[in-house]
């Protein structure tokens, strides 16, 4: 058996570790890489990457339909065409360029990398195993990040008709008729898609709304533009049985029991911690449920050993990871560092999208107060024919600081990042109030929800 010796390794080289493996070495960490498949993990090859292509390719076929159907904006067109074939090997293009990016980094810094399964014979011993053999690796710190994968359903395992997300984006067809059992936010993404692709989609979920995690309020123009793209919604459902010959979902929801016939089922029910095959039970870790505990320094119970990301409890975010990955490694390279975020910024890309980040109104911290302001009164909203959603401002009440920010529209994924810097940055409404935002944009309706605390605003 070989033998390496190294001072970090990290297994797993998604977000959070090909992070952390880059960051290290440039702090001058000897640092070695495992990973069990493709640099770049489940969210540059298999999660949100591709399915953020397939959304965008989804949506200019859309639009071309609706320039058929009559125009938009004084633009027509005759008999837009969609040739999925040419939309996965565009999608494989975006991905392949950041995969080559990502091992480019690894090469440019210094990073030794390994393809292979990792399991642990202790603390600082991990056993390699790949093509060409069993490496034995030994390393004064381990960092374990090795991400997530879907939950499967009892009776509607993975495989012919029924796919978890990296074989619905790996389809080569759209299918004519397809069920989605669960609406968070991979659901309603990959559904939102298919049905502006042709596809007749139905969604189950088994809470009484969908994204249950946010308010009615703030889905209400989710659930309108799915309506409109004809897309079936049943909350309040179960799914009691699955024939795969026939194609044939059994239901149950408060209308009583049903059976609904589709080409394809894609279970998207959550996802769980890829810590099986690991050898953490040589480990002992302490554990959260199924998740590895750690301190705000991400240390798990074992001395040396750390983990990020999704093996880890809160939100399933790459950047998250990304974040904790920046924490280990000043750590490793000896510089001060902790988990001292404010928020993770949360962003459904639905239509339209979805931005979450801090307190939301149904989670009071002390006495809150917000805001909001429509995109219906804001110009470039109107400009993009798209004017459905709006911005709200959680603050304290005794102080005005602003706790939360939420909103939906058109492209306000680009406005998270402003909205976590006022937060991080402890903020009051009066700050975001008199910081000049620039005309026209959307930014615009977060100035004027701050406005709405600290005065009154400009255009209502």
């Amino acid at each position: 058996m070989n033998e390496v010796n190294t001072s970090l390794l990290v297994i797993g080289g998604g977000p959070g570790g090909y992070v952390c493996a880059a960051r290290a070495a440039r702090l001058g960490v000897d640092t070695l890489l495992v990973e069990k498949d493709r640099l770049g993990g489940t969210c540059l090859n298999v999660g949100c990457i591709p399915s953020k292509a397939l959304i965008h390719a989804a949506g200019k076929y859309a639009t071309a339909l609706s320039q058929a159907e009559g125009g938009t904006c004084g633009v027509s067109v005759a008999d837009p065409v969609l040739d999925f074939a040419k939309t996965r090997r565009w999608m494989d293009e975006v991905t392949g360029k950041l995969r080559s990016g990502v091992t480019g980094m690894m090469e440019q810094h210094g990073v030794k990398t390994m393809q292979g399964v990792a399991r642990f014979r202790d603390g600082k011993t991990v056993e390699v195993t790949g093509e060409t053999g069993t490496t034995l690796v030994r390393a004064d710190h381990v960092v374990i990040a090795t991400g997530s994968r879907p939950v499967e359903l009892p009776g509607l395992p993975t495989g012919g008709k029924v796919l978890d997300s990296t074989a619905a984006l790996a389809l080569n067809d759209v299918p004519d008729r397809i069920a989605v059992i669960g609406a968070g936010y991979i659901g309603l993404e990959l559904g939102t898609a298919f049905a502006k692709l042709g596809a007749q989609v139905t969604l189950i979920e088994a809470a009484d709304a969908l994204l249950p995690q946010y308010d009615r309020r703030l889905t209400s123009s989710v659930v309108k533009r799915l309506g409109a793209l004809g897309v079936t919604l049943m909350t309040d459902t179960r799914v009691t049985g699955w024939d795969e010959g026939g194609g044939t979902l059994d239901l149950e929801g408060a209308r009583g029991k049903s059976a609904l016939e589709v080409d394809n089922v894609l279970v998207t029910v959550g996802r769980t911690a890829n810590t099986d095959g690991l050898g953490l039970e040589e480990l002992q870790l302490r554990m959260t449920g199924a998740f590895i505990r750690i301190d705000d320094e991400c240390r798990t119970s074992m001395r040396g050993v750390y983990a990020i990301g999704d093996v880890t409890a809160g939100p399933m975010l790459a950047h998250r990871a990304t974040a904790q990955a920046e924490v280990v490694a000043d750590i490793v390279a000896g510089h001060p560092a902790a988990w001292d975020k404010s928020c993770v910024p949360a962003v459904c890309f639905t239509d339209p999208e979805i931005v979450s980040v801090g307190l939301l109104p149904d989670e009071p911290e002390g006495a809150v107060e917000n805001s909001e302001f429509s995109f219906r009164a804001n110009g470039r909203a109107l400009s993009l024919e798209d004017a459905e959603g709006f911005v709200r401002v959680i603050a304290r009440r005794e102080d005005h600081v602003v706790l939360g920010v939420q909103a939906t529209g058109p492209g306000v994924s680009e406005l998270a990042a402003g909205f976590a810097i006022a937060i991080e940055a402890g903020l009051r409404v009066e700050d975001v109030a008199a910081t000049i935002h620039p005309h026209p944009t959307l930014s615009e309706a977060f100035q004027e929800s701050a406005l709405g605390l600290a005065s009154f605003p400009n255009h209502r």
